[in-house]
């Protein structure tokens, strides 16, 4: 097990409010519920399954990697970063996000988004 402190992490007021590269690990069901506009959506138990949809992306910036408070995606961004990637850890998830007021859209209609 990674020690999460030696991870890179970054808060959500950190990141650039535009332009960046997040990869959403969390299930379909939290997904639906209400997730960042252009955010990837690729579950935990499936990135190394589908890293090759991570090889088309740029490779100038790094992976911002995000869950629902930051367990999940911490997981995640050490296991990108020992397989070559250069990943960064949302501490907070997207419970952070949510309360940091960054947009979050939903699969559900007229249901507004939540963070499950």
């Amino acid at each position: 097990m990674v020690n999460p402190a030696e991870l890179p992490t970054a808060s959500v007021s950190e990141l650039p409010a535009e332009g960046i590269t997040l990869i959403d690990v969390r299930e379909d069901d939290e997904w639906r519920a209400g997730h960042a506009p252009g955010a990837i959506h690729i579950p935990l138990g499936e990135l190394p399954a589908r890293v090759e949809e991570l090889s088309k992306l740029p490779d100038d910036q790094p992976l911002y990697v995000v869950c629902r408070s930051g367990g999940r995606s911490a997981r995640a961004t050490a296991w990108l970063n020992a397989s070559g990637w250069d990943a960064v850890n949302v501490a907070g998830g997207m419970k952070s996000w949510h309360a940091e007021g960054r947009p979050v859209v939903g699969e559900h209609g007229d249901v507004p988004p939540e963070i499950l």
